[in-house]
């Protein structure tokens, strides 16, 4: 009875091995993992709000639907403009009273620089540290903090669209 346990776990092994020689499991592929489940759930939920709805504030004190889409936008414009060893534009950030399509354009732009940083990071150089104004961090760890904000950014949104009466994409059925 333990040889046969043995073997099937041996056996396990070697099966969950081989599923992972297909895919190798990095800090840079769990990175582009990462963002490409969080990628689409900011975009769908900016597409969601209606456009009369993007200067939507909860309360007077909060910022509007369009600002917290436009911080993710500047945010992923910093980080990574700073992975592809460009400059920031701060032009590239629409108006907080722009119209819904030009601060979606805006949101779209800033996920094609990130598209291009995630797509950069290999097993090779996601350990690089790289100066950002006065502190230093690693390709990986801004890329993982660039995820993080994505993903609190999206809950916020997410609050915003509830109290419109929309449902946010990750609760759609």
């Amino acid at each position: 009875m333990v040889c046969l346990a043995k073997a099937l776990t041996c056996g396990m092994f070697v099966v969950s091995t081989a599923a992972f020689a297909q895919q190798p499991v990095t800090p840079a592929a769990e990175a582009l993992a990462a963002y490409k489940r969080i990628m689409p759930n900011v975009i769908k939920a900016a597409e969601k709000m209606p456009a009369e709805s993007y200067t939507f504030k909860p309360t007077l004190d909060i910022r509007s639907f369009a600002r917290v889409v436009n911080h993710v936008t500047e945010a992923q414009f910093h980080t990574c403009t700073t992975l592809n060893g460009t400059a920031f534009d701060p032009k590239s950030v629409p108006s907080d009273t722009a119209d819904k399509d030009t601060v979606l354009a805006g949101l779209k732009a800033s996920f094609a620089e990130c598209d291009r940083a995630y797509g950069a990071l290999t097993p090779e150089n996601y350990a690089e540290v790289i100066a950002t104004g006065t502190a230093k961090r690693t390709r990986v760890g801004m890329a993982f903090g660039n995820i993080s904000h994505d993903n609190e950014q999206y809950a916020e949104l997410s609050t915003y669209l509830r109290l419109k009466g929309l449902v946010p994409p990750t609760s759609e059925k």
